[in-house]
């Protein structure tokens, strides 16, 4: 009677895993000791550099002059003054980049996704391809030769915002492409089931769902282009004042500042400025990720 209770607890057919072997246990473990040691070769540099930055550039960023003033009137050599300046050079040079290169890049994207068959599509995305690891010395004399050279344009910081737009133009569509695709196809075919056309649907339904990873990917494209040093000082000239019109004159941005400073100034001021340029920039680039987190995080349609 009790064999009989005790035998539908039995397993009907014999256990598939057995124990690990010896070796393979050792393998396991060796594998996890590289992995991680290759993880900390990676970390250590990029912690280091971070420390470094962050020491010797804090004493700059601490004082109010640094963000509401510029460097007009100040000598190389005096420990005043700030960094205003190359900040809304920063801004305003990616800004030109971003209003040019996003549409251009949804676009393009949307006729990948949605559109794109045959030899033309092939060929954009072929092109993007190339974009994308076009460096940015490159990107630079191209605009150069184009505008300055050819078309004899004065170098300004309008160039250097085009020359970021060839930057820019590759992550946006990459990654608006890749969240379109990520688009469930039922949502599209509900909408052409109740008789709503292709570009209401691409409008109304598709670009909104992937509204929030789209807006991740362009705030990801500005933080990456703000730090580019090559157009900067290729396109335009270094100013110590405020320039707002980047059509007309020279025009200060992190890059050059720190660039001018390491070059030009080797007095304990312009050292400061260095390591206080280089943390600012990083800051700036945080802020633009962090930004970018958090539209992805409220701008999600909820399911």
């Amino acid at each position: 009677m009790s064999a009989a209770l005790d035998a539908p607890e039995r397993p009907a057919v014999p256990a598939t895993f057995r124990n690990v072997s010896t070796a393979r246990k050792i393998k396991d473990r060796a594998a996890t000791v590289l992995v991680t040691l290759a993880f900390l070769i990676a970390v250590v540099p990029l912690v280091w550099l971070l420390v470094s930055v962050l020491i010797k550039g804090f004493p700059a960023i601490v004082s109010a002059d640094w963000w509401t003033r510029s460097l007009s009137g100040v000598t190389p050599d005096e420990a005043r003054g700030g960094v205003y300046h190359a900040i809304v050079g920063t801004l305003v040079q990616a800004l030109i980049a971003g209003v040019i290169a996003v549409p251009i890049g949804i676009l393009a994207a949307v006729y990948l996704v949605e559109y794109g068959r045959g030899r033309i599509a092939k060929t954009t995305s072929f092109m993007v391809d190339i974009l994308s690891g076009v460096p940015s010395i490159v990107a630079a004399l191209f605009v150069f030769a184009l505008f300055v050279s050819i078309g004899g344009f004065e170098q300004s910081g309008f160039l250097v915002g085009l020359s970021l737009v060839l930057l820019m133009l590759p992550v946006v569509i990459r990654n608006t492409e890749e969240m379109l695709r990520l688009v469930p196809d039922e949502l599209r075919e509900a909408s052409y089931a109740l008789g709503i056309p292709k570009w209401k649907t691409i409008l109304r339904i598709v670009l909104p769902t992937a509204l929030s990873g789209t807006v991740t990917g362009v705030m990801l494209a500005f933080a990456r282009v703000m730090g580019e040093t090559a157009p900067v000082l290729v396109l335009v000239g270094y100013a110590r004042a405020i320039n707002f019109n980047p059509f007309d004159g020279n025009q200060a941005s992190l890059p050059l500042l720190i660039y001018t400073e390491l070059s030009t100034n080797p007095s304990a001021a312009g050292q400061l400025r260095i390591w206080g340029g280089a943390l600012t920039l990083i800051l700036i680039v945080m802020l633009f990720q962090l930004a970018a987190s958090l539209i992805s995080r409220y701008s999600a349609i909820s399911k």
